[in-house]
């Protein structure tokens, strides 16, 4: 492939639902360009994005993959850097590294299905990213999707930035054409996206006439100018028609809405065309970071006449072929067998060769210019969100916004003696995959795996499995609840032992109520007068207190908020030792923390909940059967209603999958950890009856 100059690189990310289209449009683009000769399909398994084994076994996209393409627009050939993303809600963190790299956005809409979650949070992205976008409107080949209702459904959506630049032309309920409503032309399809000019016909003449009022008044919206000269009754010249459209769509103001069938590649063309004319080159923005070397904010526009820097957006490991960290090149320009310096972590690496990646095939190119995107591989210690600058020039640039992952399930191996495996084998996933974290938590003895959904999950124990050859089961996390006491209680505790020579004597007697002070687990104070306990044996009795907070009497949990004070006692001048008094004190624990009504506090979050104001009420229903407190709700920026509410930890088990079923996937949530509170009756009975047998051993 050939090296392309700033001003000649579109990239385009490719959004929409899940199953709306988006690599078989991938597909289509690619045959007219002739990066390949056959189509594949996603239900062959044989397309370019979907090469790993998962995204052929379950027939969707799990990863964004990177398909450069090599077009002759109107002023010469391009390249077009094209990002196909998942469009399951799993995979956010995919589709969120490929748009920040991207300049230009194709939102892929199924014309039968219509308006879908996924056309939804694309919009919002490219709203968020402020990317210029247009639609492409695929399936035309069923007879049954309404393109004039899905149009009036954009336009009642999106507002006036809609445009359509395409209609459909039938012939016996065949999709055989389109009318160019800016050109006012027909065309009918010959070969794939090939085209001849046809007449507009007569039946496309009032759905035309609609057509091009909502472009015109689109137009229209661009400039006051324009906006008099629509309402007197002017019309536009095709010139001003091209150049408003083109100054706009760059700008994002106006939307255009194209049509084709992805399967039978009809209407490619036209997105290619669509890109070269109304898509901006990256020299269009700047690249925005901090200057290192002063602290202070760094802009520059992508231009390859300076030093180099870029960021690491992606990285790929693949078990046969190894680890690829693919960049876009902000300023200058990446050339082989160079030392580059990772100012992130202040390292300096060798790269070998520059390659750009379609799809799996690795292709190698002599340098990449800025505005680019390429890879290197087998870096050492360069990540996904690192910057790759001069050491006489160190920027950086900002990471990718990723989503938090907040489903969470606890994983075994199924072999003994796999954990090392494991551990391994989900570092390199979580290369790969930012919204995958993992735990490890001691306190209740289990290893946490944290993923955006539970398909995302399903997905990574199948990975392990294929790609690393270990199994892990998922179950279900135990939470971590706490215990305290809700009384004061004097005792005693007296451990006395004979057995031949010296003996054992400890005798104290304490007071144990609440301190009134959940986040530490102790406090531990003395008021012993004439000697009764000797001052040196004090600290024993605070290690016996320290070692039963440890595992409550109750339910085997951790105490929190008790006060201990050691008011009396006595002691053997011979027999008495630390060991005598701290075992002393744990048996005035246990008796005193029993008597003393104890109780468990479960852990509680504050959450979260983003949803249109049509679900509010469903949520807060839900919420209240979760025992959660609604605390307030507000309007945010988008429309849409956030919710905050204190919600036990152990209600929100699974709380992703029933948020989604509730809110059509529209509803987005997070939260934290806040504080301890008293659990229920019923739930502390529960909890108190299932961890009975771990009370009195080591097993938590």
């Amino acid at each position: 492939m050939n090296v392309y100059g700033t001003k000649q690189i579109r990239n385009v990310a490719l959004l929409g639902h899940g199953g709306a289209g988006k690599t078989t449009l991938a597909e289509a683009m690619a045959l007219v360009t002739g990066a390949i000769s056959r189509m594949g399909k996603v239900t062959d398994g044989n397309t370019i994005s979907d090469y790993d084994k998962e995204e052929i076994k379950r027939q969707f996209s799990i990863s964004a993959s990177l398909i450069p393409l090599e077009f002759t627009g109107e002023e010469g050939p391009i390249k077009i850097n094209l990002l196909d993303t998942p469009g399951y809600f799993d995979f956010v963190g995919e589709v969120e590294e490929a748009i920040s790299v991207a300049d230009a956005a194709v939102i892929v809409v199924n014309c039968k299905a219509g308006i879908e979650v996924g056309t939804y949070k694309a919009w919002e992205l490219c709203e968020k990213y402020r990317l210029p976008r247009l639609f492409f409107v695929t399936n035309m080949d069923d007879d049954h999707a309404s393109y004039r209702e899905l149009l009036l459904k954009l336009e009642k959506e999106f507002g006036r930035k809609i445009a359509p630049f395409h209609l459909p032309i039938r012939e016996n309920e065949k999709f055989v054409g389109f009318v160019n409503v800016v050109k006012m032309a027909g065309r009918r399809f010959t070969t794939n996206s090939d085209y001849e000019v046809c007449e507009i016909p007569e039946y496309s003449q009032k759905n035309l006439g609609i057509a091009r009022e909502a472009l015109m008044e689109a137009v229209a919206e661009t400039s006051e100018e324009y906006m008099e000269r629509y309402f007197s009754g002017d019309e536009f010249t095709v010139e001003e028609i091209s150049a408003a459209l083109r100054e706009h769509v760059t700008e994002g103001n106006i939307v255009p809405v194209m049509l084709g069938s992805g399967i039978n590649a009809q209407g490619a063309k036209m997105v290619l065309q669509a890109i070269d004319i109304y898509f901006p080159a990256p020299d269009h923005y700047e690249c925005i970071g901090v200057d290192v070397s002063t602290g202070e904010r760094f802009t520059a526009k992508y231009n390859d006449q300076v030093s180099l820097s870029a960021r690491v957006f992606k990285t790929v490991v693949d078990p046969f072929i190894g680890k690829y960290s693919l960049m876009k090149i902000c300023t200058g320009v990446l050339k082989p067998d160079s030392s580059i310096y990772n100012v992130n972590k202040d390292t300096e690496e060798k790269i070998g060769k520059v390659y750009l990646l379609r799809g799996k095939d690795v292709i190698e190119v002599p340098e990449l210019k800025a505005g680019d995107i390429g890879a290197v591989s087998k870096l050492n210690v360069t990540q996904t969100g690192d910057t790759i600058a001069l050491r006489s020039a160190p920027i950086v640039y900002h990471k990718p916004e990723i989503s938090t992952p907040y489903t969470y399930m606890r994983y075994k191996t199924k072999t003994k003696g796999d954990d090392d495996k494991v551990s391994n084998a989900l570092s390199k996933l979580m290369e790969e995959d930012l919204t995958l974290k993992t735990f490890n938590d001691s306190e209740n003895r289990q290893s946490l795996i944290y993923a955006i959904g539970d398909q995302q999950l399903e997905v990574v124990v199948s990975k392990l499995l294929s790609r690393y050859k270990v199994e892990v089961e998922l179950n279900k996390p135990k939470f971590a609840f706490r215990e305290t006491i809700r009384k004061k209680v004097e005792v005693q505790g007296k451990y006395k032992k004979q057995s031949g020579g010296h003996g054992q004597y400890g005798d104290v007697k304490m007071t144990f109520e609440p301190s009134g002070d959940l986040e530490t687990p102790y406090i531990f104070e003395e008021s012993v007068f004439g000697g009764a306990v000797p001052r040196n044996y004090f600290p024993a009795v605070e290690k016996g207190i320290a070692e039963c907070v440890l595992k409550g009497p109750l339910a085997a949990y951790p105490v929190v908020g008790i006060k201990a004070i050691l008011t009396d006692g006595s002691y053997h001048p011979v027999d008495s030792s630390e060991l005598a008094f701290k075992m002393a004190a744990t048996m005035a624990f246990k008796k005193g923390f029993m008597d003393a009504n104890p109780v468990l506090l479960e852990p509680i979050a504050s959450l979260k909940v983003t949803v249109p104001d049509k679900f509010t009420g469903d949520i807060m229903g839900d919420l209240n059967r979760r025992r959660g407190r609604v605390l307030g709700m507000n309007s945010n920026h988008y429309g849409k209603q956030v919710i905050e509410a204190d919600v036990p930890m152990s209600e929100l088990f699974g709380y992703n999958t029933d948020l989604r079923s509730m809110t059509g996937g529209m509803g987005v949530y997070e939260y934290e950890f806040s504080r301890y509170e008293l659990a229920p009756g019923d739930v502390q009975k529960k909890e108190v009856e299932e961890r009975a047998s771990k009370v009195d051993r080591d097993e938590v």
